[in-house]
């Protein structure tokens, strides 16, 4: 349990309980001892090592448990974030090969309170833990100890090479940054009831990437137990490439395409990979075409995950999960090119969805053709994804419940960005008044504080108790057979039947795996490959 620093002091000296308010808290954890700082009541630890990344000559291993620390570690400044490339979108005042941090924000006196871990997004080569938008104190400010944690990133968290394999006792590589995640949730278990947490009450969540990451951590054998219920915003669940052996006509595998991005880079072999130093590492797979994903190695994840999740070999818990209207406003680099007009774009859908291109066609017609690209990509990954996690939990038997948030404001809309990609966060975290500069700028007014409200409290009592509420807003009903969903408009209204043409897109991708060697990603739409026929069991 957190205390005060100063309270043996004041016991000696005699002081007033007056001055001690906004003293530095202490914590005596497993890891060591911790002197954090008090933000308004919360008790707030930056920098804090979960375990210690290989660099160097060591890179490209499995994270290494951190030694406990001796005396008090300082931990009011946030430790480096994981390499990566410069964006104008993340100013991180150090970047560093070491860089498994984690940060927790706790109420002063919380004592057995739920614990949320968060995953930041970035396609697994950009961001960090410590970012403005992620900052926790409104979570701890309603009962739950928030943290959350870097991993590594790029090639440094996702690379899998043939001499990496030959050099693991499992013959596996990649997933570096997955199994980051995992020991963070080790240490998590070890150490958060001397923050206050409750280690058997802990959500892992995240948006993009982290959503990926939460599908891994659902799907990985070595994170089961460590977690009890599971938040996807803007989740993705596409195919994740096989650690060897192929397997699809457009989607490498793993150690291939390891073996092909360190022969672009100029290295032969594992030892002048390491020998790089880490910008090298960093400019030379920008050069590239290489794409960090998890994959199937049979050990850190056993089979694709969409496969586990039609098993029920998934982790059984509770499912908070969504997408947002506008996801592609703000990433239209995964849109393909427009056809010449919408005759060219209905001869591309009827060639390529055979007897299921009526039914693209009227979901997405070709007479309002820039919109409804936007929507097929949409749909096809984070809708198709958001829905088929709320189903597959729902059969297995844990309460799923599903959102779409589809809220403008005026700088938002005004530039085109209406519901985009990740502009959930700051309603979510109680950050809209924090958002950075490149950020459509959020009215500070009442109408826009009460969906923050509405979404932290819904989110919070989720950590807490499996169900999201929110007092006086709508009752928040699990999926279920009537497919109902929260839609976060001006205000949240419950409703039934989400807008994700969701039968389409599961009956394409089932399709694919039923003849096998077709990948689903955002290959949809105008790039689809030509539709397999029809298979026992899809539509």
């Amino acid at each position: 349990m957190i205390r005060p620093l100063a309270m043996a002091a004041a016991l000696v000296l005699g002081l007033a309980a007056p001055a001690l308010a906004q003293t530095a808290p202490l914590v005596a954890a497993p890891a060591g001892s911790l002197r954090g700082a008090d933000d308004a009541g919360v008790s707030v630890f930056r920098g804090i090592p979960y375990a210690a990344a290989p660099v160097g000559p060591l890179r490209w291993r499995p994270p290494m448990a951190a030694k406990p620390w001796t005396g008090v570690r300082e931990a009011t400044r946030f430790g480096a974030a994981c390499m990566q490339p410069a964006s104008p979108f993340y100013n991180h005042p150090a970047v560093s090969e070491d860089c498994l941090f984690l940060n927790v924000w706790a109420p002063a006196r919380a004592k057995k309170a739920p614990v949320l871990v968060w995953i930041h997004g970035g396609s697994l080569v950009s961001g960090s833990g410590s970012e403005v938008l992620y900052d926790g104190k409104a979570f701890a400010g309603r009962g739950v100890v928030l943290v959350s944690i870097n991993y590594r990133l790029g090639a440094f968290g996702w690379l899998a090479h043939p001499g990496l394999n030959a050099e693991s006792p499992d013959r596996i590589s990649g997933n570096y940054g997955l199994q980051d995640q995992v020991e963070a949730l080790r240490w998590v278990q070890r150490n958060i009831s001397a923050f206050g947490g409750d280690p058997g009450n802990v959500t892992i969540a995240g948006e993009s990437a982290g959503a990926l990451s939460v599908i891994y951590l659902m799907a990985a054998p070595q994170a089961r137990g460590l977690f009890h219920r599971a938040i996807s915003q803007s989740g993705y669940m596409i195919t994740a490439p096989m650690l060897r052996g192929g397997g699809y006509a457009d989607w490498p595998d793993a150690e291939t395409a390891g073996a092909a991005l360190a022969g672009q880079m100029g290295a032969a072999d594992t030892t002048a990979l390491r020998a790089m130093s880490a910008q090298a590492v960093i400019e030379g797979t920008a050069r590239t075409r290489w794409f960090p994903l998890g994959n199937v190695d049979g050990h850190t994840l056993p089979r694709q995950p969409i496969d586990v999740f039609d098993r029920g070999e998934q982790a059984p818990v509770p499912v908070l999960a969504g997408f947002n209207e506008g996801e592609i406003r703000s990433l239209r680099f995964l849109l393909p090119p427009a056809p010449a007009d919408a005759a060219a774009y209905e001869r591309e859908i009827r060639a390529r969805y055979g007897d299921l291109a009526d039914a693209f066609l009227e979901r997405y017609p070709a007479g309002t053709m820039a919109q409804s690209m936007l929507a097929t990509t949409r749909d096809a990954m984070y809708g198709w994804t958001a829905e088929r996690l709320a189903a597959k939990q729902t059969a297995v038997g844990a309460p799923s419940f599903l959102y779409y948030f589809d809220h403008g404001y005026p700088a938002a809309d005004a530039a085109g960005f209406r519901a985009f990609h990740a502009s959930e966060i700051p309603f979510v975290f109680g950050t809209t008044g924090l958002t950075p500069p490149y950020w459509p700028a959020i009215p500070r007014d009442g109408r826009e504080q009460r969906l923050s409200d509405a979404m932290l409290n819904y989110w919070a009592s989720f950590a807490r108790d499996g169900v999201p509420s929110a007092q006086g807003e709508a009752a928040w009903r699990p999926y279920g057979q009537d497919r109902h969903y929260m839609a976060f408009e001006d205000a949240p209204h419950l409703r039934a039947g989400p807008p994700n043409g969701y039968g389409l897109h599961e009956a394409v991708v089932c399709r694919r795996r039923a003849k096998g060697g077709i990948a689903w990603h955002w290959n949809v739409g105008l790039i689809a490959p030509p539709l397999p026929p029809k298979a026992n069991g899809c539509g």
